[in-house]
């Protein structure tokens, strides 16, 4: 039998699963996976598949040694170009095509957690589309952060979703364009988060963290064992959406006060 060809709707929502499941998770028997392949009419190993083959044209993934399954097609290639290019627009598709699909809600995982702005979001006088956007892509911005580091925090290893946010580098009222992007993203403890949006601590070029020296000489010894303490220490690389170099410089340049 003839496979049958995966349909707009079917490549947006495993673009979506891509972006919120560990790549150690892209196996036939993940509850969600199972879960949506059933919506499909699909197996649940023929939707890990594509996962893969997804894993195969992401740049992160590919520098890691690891190169996912060879047989990613010409439109697994244009949906990675089409996600990177307009990430709240991709967020929105992909809310019409689970209702296309008549799959239950995905996601909300961790949506008791919503990912962190730096500032209460302020939609006042916004267009109507644009706040859909950011709103339906805020979910997906904190999974797709938080898959990437394999839901733990980057600088301390910790590993409790309820603790942990989708840190911006450039900071949310900076760049609209780029608040739901990845790559403008870090997994971090909510003490580091808050540490980093203050710009008392910043990821170096070769990823390696920086205190703030001014402040750490007299915050007192808490400071020191929770923050001080990974001065130079490298963040744990992430399996997808590595921190972009341009948003990292901004953060030094901008936000780090040491």
């Amino acid at each position: 039998m003839a496979r049958r060809t995966w349909t707009r709707d079917e490549l947006l929502v495993a673009g979506f699963l891509y972006c919120r499941i560990p790549f150690g998770r892209f196996h036939s028997s993940n509850p969600e996976i199972v879960r949506v392949a059933q919506a499909m009419d699909r197996t649940p190993g023929a939707l890990a598949m594509k996962l893969s083959n997804l894993a195969s044209v992401d740049p992160t993934f590919r520098s890691s040694g690891r190169s996912g399954l060879p047989g990613a097609s010409a439109n697994d290639r244009a949906l990675w170009q089409e996600m990177n290019a307009d990430w709240p627009t991709f967020a929105l598709k992909v809310e019409a095509a689970v209702g296309h699909l008549g799959i239950e809600e995905l996601g909300g995982q961790h949506a008791e957690q919503p990912e962190t702005t730096g500032e209460a979001a302020d939609y006042t006088g916004a267009e109507r589309v644009t706040t859909r956007r950011e709103r339906v892509g805020q979910g997906l911005f904190r999974d797709s952060v938080l898959s990437a580091y394999d839901f733990r925090c980057c600088i301390t290893g910790l590993a409790l979703p309820g603790l942990l946010n989708a840190s911006h580098i450039v900071p949310w009222r900076e760049d609209p364009g780029n608040r739901l992007n990845p790559a403008n993203g870090l997994c971090l403890s909510a003490l580091h988060d808050r540490a980093f949006d203050k710009g008392l601590i910043t990821i170096l070029e070769d990823l390696t963290v920086a205190v703030a020296t001014n402040v750490s000489r007299h915050a007192g010894p808490f400071f020191d064992s929770t923050i001080g303490i990974y001065e130079g220490q490298p963040i744990a690389a992430p399996e997808k959406f590595s921190p972009a170099p341009g948003f990292l410089a901004h953060h030094r340049a901008e936000v780090f006060v040491g």
